[in-house]
């Protein structure tokens, strides 16, 4: 099977891609597949460079990779694709859009206030962001790995915090902090796998060189009491079927008191060497060869290609 392993793009998460992409190429069993990096640097290339894979691995992340963009394309092209379908990966990949959702349905997330560009620049924000809590974070909306994330303690640097954010996004979130334990909770098939606890080393929270710099993070499986592994339980696979997340997906919390506060859904986690997917895999006895393996398997299930078939584009 001939299997194109997607990376790069066009988003400000293209380095973190080309780490994910890279792992994934170096750990596929080549007696298994025919493995064909495609390093995709603009958008109007992809359809040229699918040409002949029977089956495309995504290891995109952001914008044009992770919001449904690409998924559309392959799917139009007929060709099988890794995770989770476009519906899915446009609303997880829209943070204000996700909270909206999993609020309705019940599911516990921090407050917080959805902004645009127009706001920022008619002063509005002010009256938005006046019933929040500080310390607050400041997230461009449909970003990733903590890039434009910023933390803001104190009213007067609110506002430059935004400014960095709208470089990044036309939309932003500005969230109130939750104290406690971050967690996250990686689902493979509709079943939770070992739930990771998470302690940025040296940093005040995991932002982008605690995720991906060796030895910025402790990342371990952890054990919770059974009440409160029932309540992370039921809200990550919540938070998966509301979504309707397809084959793999992260659910990202932290935990008060007992009480999961969900932070955001990653239809696409990342797959480097230090990647949270990999390690909870690790920790359920899972090799990272038998976590590609699944998900390839998986994948075509969910897209009707039970047996992969050969595209002649």
């Amino acid at each position: 099977m001939k299997v194109g392993v997607i990376m790069g793009g066009v988003s400000s998460e293209r380095e973190v891609s080309l780490m994910t992409g890279k792992e994934i190429v170096g750990r596929l069993n080549p007696n298994k597949y025919d493995v064909v990096p495609i390093d995709v640097t603009r958008r109007e290339e992809l359809i040229d460079r699918v040409r002949g894979i029977d089956f495309a691995l995504l290891a995109l992340h952001g914008a044009f990779g992770e919001d449904g963009t690409v998924q559309g394309v392959l799917e139009t092209l007929g060709i099988p694709y890794s995770g989770s379908g476009v519906l899915s990966s446009s609303l997880c990949m829209d943070k204000n859009l996700t909270k909206r959702l999993l609020r309705a349905e019940g599911v516990i997330t921090a407050d917080w206030a959805y902004l645009d560009r127009a706001r920022l620049a008619d002063g509005s924000w002010e009256n938005e962001v006046a019933g929040l809590a500080y310390p607050l974070f400041v997230k461009p909306n449909a970003g990733g790995s903590s890039i434009g994330v910023q933390r803001v303690d104190r009213p007067e640097l609110l506002r430059g915090a935004l400014t960095e954010a709208f470089r990044w996004d036309a939309s932003v979130i500005v969230e109130s902090l939750v104290n406690g334990q971050e967690i996250t909770c990686p689902i493979l098939d509709g079943e939770l796998l070992p739930v990771l606890g998470i302690q940025a080393n040296g940093a005040e929270w995991f932002d982008y060189e605690a995720k991906y710099s060796d030895g910025g993070a402790e990342e371990r499986p952890i054990t919770l009491p059974s009440d409160v592994e029932m309540r992370v339980r039921e809200s990550a696979l919540a938070c998966y079927r509301v979504l309707q997340c397809r084959v793999y997906a992260r659910v990202d919390m932290i935990l008060q008191d007992g009480i999961p506060y969900v932070l955001e859904v990653n239809t696409l986690p990342g797959m480097t060497a230090n990647s949270l997917l990999p390690r909870s895999a690790a920790a359920a006895g899972m090799s990272y060869g038998e976590l590609l393996d699944r998900i390839i398997e998986l994948s075509l299930v969910e897209r009707g290609s039970g047996v992969p078939a050969l595209h002649s584009l």
